[in-house]
């Protein structure tokens, strides 16, 4: 699975892209989708804003197996009851619930509840042989317009140390080799497009999309650049 980014910056489009932008209105969102990068000697060191959380916690399971020690939360609306994924305790708040993770888990049954459950988001920390990925055990934050401008703002939600050099190429695919590199984005959602056909206000909601554009902005060792991709999802 390609990072969200990386797909609208080579043209492509399909659900998951939708279901990812749902949560924005229209308006211009400052300091997203933040990226860091360091080379060490065998090694790399990523930090990253909360949007890339459940890709993290995906791309480093994917090809993983057994059973994984995993503490965090699992941030969802709804009830997770099909999932096999022990859960400690329940918090929940103006109808968001956090299930509490402190256990032993099965790979396979954290990978089945991120496919039968694509809009809970996965705050988990966990080691494997080729990754050390931890993740801040709170909500992300919420979707609004920025007001704080270009202020700077680190990418530091999740944390992760990896061997893993076809993940490094995803997240930084145009910059895959580098010493040290920070990304952020702005995005320019300029116009939603509401389905006329819908008269169910939360189905309005869920299907209707949004359009605009993606700036990159990249500073890798020392030299910078802008790039910008329109998109509609």
């Amino acid at each position: 699975m390609e990072n969200v980014l990386k797909r609208i910056f080579s043209g492509k489009s399909d659900d998951d892209m939708h279901n990812e932008f749902i949560k924005f209105s229209r308006g211009i969102f400052a300091n997203r989708y933040l990226l860091y990068g360091k080379k060490q000697k065998d090694k790399w060191t990523i930090k990253t804003g909360c949007e890339f959380a459940n890709f993290l916690v995906r791309r480093c399971l994917e090809k993983s197996e057994g059973e994984i020690s995993a503490t965090g939360i699992i941030v969802y609306t709804g009830s997770l009851g099909d999932s096999k994924i022990p859960i400690e305790r329940v918090k929940q708040f103006m109808g968001i619930k956090q299930y509490v993770i402190n256990s032993k888990v099965k790979v396979s049954d954290v990978l089945e509840a991120m496919d039968k459950y694509p809009k809970a988001f996965f705050a988990l920390t966990f080691s494997i042989p080729t990754a050390e990925l931890k993740i801040k055990a709170k909500a992300p934050k919420s979707s609004k317009p920025s007001t704080k401008g270009d202020a700077e703002v680190k990418a530091d939600f999740c944390s992760l140390k990896t061997t893993n050099k076809e993940l490094v190429e995803d997240l930084f695919f145009d910059f895959p080799q580098f010493n040290e590199i920070k990304i952020k984005h702005i995005l320019d959602i300029e116009k939603v497009i509401i389905p006329t056909n819908i008269s169910d206000p939360v189905k309005m909601r869920e299907m209707s999309k949004r359009k605009g554009k993606i700036i990159r902005d990249i500073t890798v060792d020392g030299k910078t650049e802008k790039k910008e991709v329109s998109f509609e999802a």
